[in-house]
């Protein structure tokens, strides 16, 4: 077994251990799909020291010329901002002192639901190579919609990363992909067709 899939399954049996990882419930991933399984982002990020450690995994799953030329770490609010946060520092510790420091660009949720990047955070990412991560990836259209958002803002995506990958993505962003934990949950339901609403199951809040 090599080092990457040490990390991979160690981090699996971590967000089971802290319960960031629900496999029994009836979630609204807020992209059109409903299913059973959810990485919890309140219970992940309550805990500074443990999304410390995940985002550090998760940077020695990235490949070196990844880790090395990002200049910019963005990810939606709020699980794939803090995310981007942490992973900003933590490449900037990881350097050579004389090494431009890394930065850090969130993406906004607007009252519509639609992901937006302030005027500022535009400035920061335009020329720049960008690291786009979540707390999970579902379906894939979060990324899709902040790559479209960032390259639009003059930015060069060159991969997305997230903690945890349901292996369900039904797009492609047309860059590498990389997750630190994998869990394939088949239960992914488009709203009009999910039969936990139909039974009049309430959806899980916490």
């Amino acid at each position: 077994m090599s080092r990457r899939d040490d990390l991979r399954r160690n981090a699996l049996a971590t967000l089971q251990e802290f319960e960031v990882l629900m496999i029994d419930g009836h979630f609204d991933y807020g992209n059109g799909y409903h299913g059973r399984t959810y990485l919890n982002p309140h219970c992940l990020f309550r805990r500074p020291s443990l999304i410390w450690r995940l985002a550090q995994d998760l940077i020695d799953v990235l490949p070196e010329r990844v880790a090395n030329e990002t200049e910019v770490v963005a990810g939606p609010v709020m699980g794939g901002a803090l995310l981007a946060h942490t992973m900003a520092g933590l490449l900037d510790g990881r350097r050579n002192l004389n090494h431009p420091p890394s930065s850090f660009a969130p993406l906004s949720l607007e009252p519509t639901g639609a992901l937006s990047l302030r005027p500022f955070y535009r400035q920061v990412v335009a020329g720049k190579r960008v690291l786009l991560t979540d707390d999970i990836r579902n379906t894939g259209k979060t990324f899709e919609r902040a790559k479209t958002i960032l390259e639009a803002a003059g930015a060069s995506v060159i991969a997305t990363a997230e903690i945890y990958d349901r292996l369900e993505a039904i797009v492609d962003t047309g860059v590498p992909n990389f997750a630190l934990a994998e869990y394939r949950a088949t239960d992914n339901y488009p709203v009009g067709h999910c039969p936990m609403c139909k039974a009049g199951t309430a959806v899980t809040t916490f």
